[in-house]
């Protein structure tokens, strides 16, 4: 899907407009993209959604339709407008792969470009990350309370609009639910479609048995059957049964049996019974409704029998404690080659300046233990002491048996991709494994253990230097 130019806020033109007049639209400039916080009160962000990133530099462009409409607004001179007709992204990308284990403060995506590139491009990228990477999120914490049962997901009608609909999905697959009710992601994304039919297909027959035998009829090989319309156990499964042994009379299995309402626990584990009394183990059970995290934890913790959670609504819009959102923001770390950094009164909210390198260090089996933020020109090794960048006060040594590696490369370069995305799954394979690099204290969703994100020594004291440096200019 390619995205207009003007998928931007107004004051990204003005400002734009503002280097052009002021003769700064080519300066050198580095911005990057983090977050402070976690959502849902976590430990981690899954990030996801570089490859539309990409997609949306590389297709940069602003069309006569956008020209004439810009122009309508009488706040732009001709000459901007004229400038804008030839505008390209023709910048360096640095960037984590899709899938990774992010954590708040290190730069998930660094772009490197003329001043007026890289400033433009802020909103489009933080609207594409922050939303697939906050639903991957998600994705991810439902994944891992589900003990190896499939993940459905279900949230098109009630996703952020068509376009939502479909960025959702790839955030959801790559965060764990490989399959997914929305065709048309099944189309563009090639993720594999499932689905049932709705309580609407059981009321326009007479009674449920016959619309059961009539969508058997239909789909012999691949019927999931609603069983809740009516009355679960005394009406839903019993009537799946009778259609179940038709099938099997026929040379066919029935392939599941859905719960949508009541109390999932009870009616998966009863329904469970009748089927394996009936002769069918194999038929799985699908629930729905409202699903979450804490919901299937809470199943699961009763016993429940569930094969396959369709999850819709709290993962479409990332609902939760501390959800709906990813606050990632998109900040200036250099300009004309002079570190920048945003200061505040708060540190811990004070930027991180400069040109950086990220560094992954990992115990010898495999185990994540800390992040090390750099400048370009350093490499952490074991031993080196670090820096806690919301307390500097707080300093911690990388153990001696350490393993380091970097996290980013450069994937754009003259606003050319440099290295084809892998497909989806490996993503999400990925993000899998990553997450099962955490320590559990990371994982959790109550009294979570934050992950060590640290600044090395040259960093920290540059940072410092230039918090110094402010300070004293209002003094």
């Amino acid at each position: 899907m390619s995205y207009s130019a003007l998928l931007t806020d107004l004051y990204q033109l003005t400002m734009l407009a503002g280097y052009f007049e002021k003769g700064m639209h080519d300066d050198p400039a580095v911005f990057d993209l983090f977050f402070r916080t976690p959502p849902f009160k976590g430990g981690y962000v899954v990030f996801v959604g570089l490859e539309t990133a990409l997609r949306y530099l590389s297709e940069l462009r602003f069309t006569d339709g956008d020209l004439a409409y810009l122009k309508t607004l009488g706040i732009f001179k001709d000459s901007f407008l004229d400038f804008l007709e030839n505008f390209r992204f023709r910048g360096r990308v640095i960037a984590m792969p899709e899938g990774t284990a992010a954590f708040p403060l290190e730069p998930m995506v660094t772009v490197e470009a003329p001043l007026a590139q890289a400033q433009f491009v802020e909103t489009a990228l933080l609207n594409i990350i922050n939303f697939q990477s906050l639903v991957a999120t998600k994705a991810a914490r439902i994944v891992s309370v589900a003990d190896g049962k499939e993940i459905v997901e279900f949230g098109l009608r009630r996703a952020q609009g068509p376009d939502g609909g479909l960025s959702e999905v790839r955030g959801a697959y790559i965060g764990g639910a490989r399959s997914t009710s929305n065709v048309w992601a099944g189309q563009t994304l090639g993720i594999p479609v499932k689905g049932t039919h709705a309580h609407s297909w059981i009321m326009a027959f007479s009674d449920e048995l016959s619309s059961f035998r009539a969508y058997a009829d239909v789909f012999p090989d691949s019927s999931t059957l609603l069983v809740d319309t009516y009355d679960t156990l005394k009406s839903g499964i019993p009537n799946a049964i009778i259609v179940a042994r038709e099938l099997r009379e026929k040379g066919h299995e029935l392939r599941a049996v859905r719960l949508d309402s009541g109390d999932l626990a009870l009616l998966s584990r009863e329904s469970r019974r009748m089927l394996d009394e009936a002769g069918f183990p194999n038929v799985k059970i699908l629930a729905s409704n409202e699903l979450d995290e804490y919901v299937i934890r809470s199943i699961r913790e009763q016993g429940g029998q569930v094969d396959i959670y369709g999850v819709g609504t709290r993962l479409a819009t990332c609902q939760g404690e501390g959800g709906g959102a990813l606050g990632g923001v998109y900040k200036l770390v250099r300009h004309n080659g002079t570190p920048k950094l945003k200061v505040t009164s708060d540190i811990s909210k004070s930027t991180i300046p400069d040109r950086k390198k990220l560094f992954r260090a990992s115990h010898t089996n495999g185990t994540f233990l800390m992040d090390v933020i750099c400048r370009e020109n350093e490499t952490p090794a074991p031993g080196d002491l670090l820096f806690n960048p919301r307390d500097p006060q707080k300093t911690i040594r990388i153990p001696a048996f350490a393993v380091l590696g970097p996290i980013r490369s450069v994937v754009m370069a003259e606003g050319v991709v440099t290295q084809p995305s892998p497909p989806l799954c490996e993503m999400a394979d990925r993000c899998q494994a990553q997450l099962g690099c955490l320590a559990d204290g990371v994982l959790r969703f109550d009294d979570v253990l934050p992950y060590g994100v640290y600044l090395s020594q040259g960093l920290h004291q540059l940072r410092m230097r230039l918090i110094e440096e402010v300070q004293k200019g209002y003094k």
